[in-house]
């Protein structure tokens, strides 16, 4: 592998740590494990609840990921379109994205999944209705997730032409944070108050270093792709 692919690799691998961990999917998926395990008392069913729940939202933004990729680079002159001009379009892109993880720009829009009524039907329907609840809670994008998922992650799957690999790093990012919980819940961590604390805390300055990092490196790629600066 180059070394070009295995940044790559390791940014989509972040990119999902971080959409997991940003604090609208962060207690969605709490509130989801939380709910869909209360009563359950054996520690290794509360933990595969947990660990199906996690396959099932990775797997939803695998797919779409993926059908986005695979769509964008199966029409063979929009392909050679997109290569063409992907740096200039990726560099404004990281513009937009490190912005907004700064707290520089804000965008809201309505929709999404409601948790409390999908909570009440997928109770009680045991551990494939865990998988199922995630791949459906996948769906509800928060502006966060969806900056990540649209603006920074189909972009590197386009331009290293990876319709399933960078996807599936993202996914198994999406996942890490939610089967760590579901660990902790089944160990009946007291502590779990405290660590959710300092993960926001982490999440925050995590999320303010990236930003700055996409907003660097947007700033450089045009630079040199639009503007000819070399470096």
């Amino acid at each position: 592998m180059t070394p070009d692919i295995l940044l790559a690799a390791g940014a989509a691998l972040w990119l999902g740590v971080l959409t997991s961990a940003s604090p609208c999917p962060l207690a969605t998926n709490l509130a989801a494990i939380s709910w869909l395990t209360k009563g359950v008392r054996s520690p290794r069913l509360v933990f595969a609840f947990g660990m199906l729940y996690s396959a099932g939202r990775a797997a939803a933004y695998v797919g779409i990921a993926a059908a986005v990729a695979a769509s964008l680079m199966s029409v063979p002159q929009l392909s050679q379109f997109l290569q063409s001009h992907i740096n200039k379009w990726l560099g404004l892109l990281l513009i937009l994205v490190g912005m907004f993880l700064l707290g520089l720009l804000d965008f809201r829009f309505a929709g999404g999944l409601s948790s409390a009524p999908l909570e009440d039907r997928f109770r009680g329907t045991g551990l494939w209705g865990a998988a199922l609840m995630g791949i459906l809670f996948a769906l509800s994008f928060c502006p966060v997730s969806a900056a990540l998922f649209f603006g920074s992650l189909i972009p590197l799957a386009v331009r290293y032409e990876s319709a399933l690999a960078l996807p599936a790093l993202y996914g198994v990012g999406t996942g890490l944070p939610v089967i760590v919980f579901a660990w902790m819940l089944a160990a009946g961590a007291r502590s779990l108050g405290a660590a959710l604390d300092r993960l926001a805390q982490v999440e925050r300055y995590a999320r303010l270093a990236t930003g700055g990092v996409f907003l660097a490196a947007g700033i450089y790629m045009s630079l040199v792709h639009i503007y000819g600066i070399a470096a």
